[in-house]
């Protein structure tokens, strides 16, 4: 193992072992927020401190087996260790890519129809529905929080809430836009259209991850209408929020009471808003953008359904299934690991 990482991984040691000790100390007992923070560091840190230890003990071994290598018992013992200790370091690597801060949090998930009409609003309804699945699947919980249905079926756009432990590690690789090639019920001459909706995946944010200062924050409300531009309530219910410095606007309208919808409204404010501004920080050090939805164009996608092959494809990985009917009822879980294992590699390689 290289010497800059043994050097970390004696730091790394050392911090667990102040941690353990700071768990016993009165101050920190009598503290609930302090023993909660170390409590959660501690366990961050046992598992890899646990391979660390292992690691070394495992060197010392080999290093006696090899010293005795004339005997065929050590020789042996000396190339099982070499095995060992090589699973053991691949463990740790993997252990000091820097995780994403954002895996744990909950997910507010926003589907849009973009290009193809009809069909696309269509289609985000049935992305809705495999995303529902896909959630059930894991024991998430899906909220919803504001929706536009179609005339025709499906969505112009919805916005769900997914909850659960890990739904942002689970859901992230899905922000971007899914391009479907099928024929719509609608086509009376069985052609084949190509449709689009946009997909982005936020972090929820919890009022400490981002500041508002609600004296930038315009609040209007006014009543509720459903597909065509009908009033659906005689109520003014419907709460839009304009984040004055950045431009940002959010509609809630699903709710009856002004309250849920303008605490619906917040939230997903105070998601967009944790994500532009890791967005800025991200463009900074790579020195560019990164966005999610592009236009929505056909010719941009992450990923590909195509009914006729009942095949689906990742351009990203350059990853095809043919199970379609399978990933529609929730089965992603082969994207996610593949994309997961993806980017967990190009970290690797980056030295990360």
């Amino acid at each position: 193992m290289d010497p800059a990482v043994e050097v970390r991984l004696g730091e790394i040691e050392a911090v667990f072992e102040e941690v353990e000790a700071s768990l016993g100390d009165p101050d920190v007992l009598a503290d609930p927020t302090k023993l909660a923070e170390l409590g959660k560091r501690h366990a961050d840190l046992r598992e890899v401190v646990g391979d660390i230890r292992l690691w070394r003990q495992a060197k010392t071994d080999l290093d006696d087996a090899r010293d005795m290598a004339s005997d065929p018992d050590m020789a042996a013992l000396a190339e099982d260790l070499e095995s060992e200790i090589e699973g053991i370091e691949d463990r740790i690597r993997v252990a000091l890519i820097p995780t994403d801060p954002n895996d744990k949090k909950d997910v507010i998930l926003e589907i849009r129809k973009a290009t193809g009409g009809d069909e696309a609003a269509i289609w985000a309804g049935d992305l809705l529905r495999m995303y529902e699945k896909y959630a059930e699947r894991l024991g998430f919980k899906i909220e919803g929080l504001d929706s536009s249905p179609s005339e025709t079926g499906g969505y112009d756009k919805i916005t769900v809430a997914v909850k659960g432990r890990g739904a942002y590690s689970k859901l992230k690789y899905e922000g971007g836009v899914h391009r479907v090639q099928r024929v719509p019920k609608t086509e009376s001459q069985g052609r084949i259209h190509t449709s689009t909706a946009t997909v982005a995946v936020l972090p929820e944010a919890e009022e400490v991850d981002i500041q508002i200062d609600p004296n930038e924050v315009r609040v209007d409300v006014y009543r509720s209408t459903g597909p065509g531009g009908q009033s659906v309530n005689t109520t003014d219910s419907a709460v839009r929020l304009t984040h004055e410095p950045s431009g940002l606007i959010v509609s809630m309208q699903d709710e009856k009471s002004q309250l849920q919808n303008k605490e619906k409204a917040w939230r997903v404010l105070r998601a967009r808003l944790l994500q532009a501004e890791q967005e800025r920080a991200q463009a900074e050090l790579a020195g560019e953008r990164r966005t999610q939805v592009g236009t929505g164009g056909r010719s941009e996608k992450i990923r590909t359904y195509n009914y006729k092959g009942n095949r689906v494809t990742d351009h990203r990985i350059g990853l095809t299934i043919r199970r379609l009917d399978q990933i529609l009822e929730g089965d992603l879980d082969g994207f996610v690991d593949a994309l997961a294992a993806n980017e967990q590699a190009q970290l690797l390689a980056k030295g990360e």
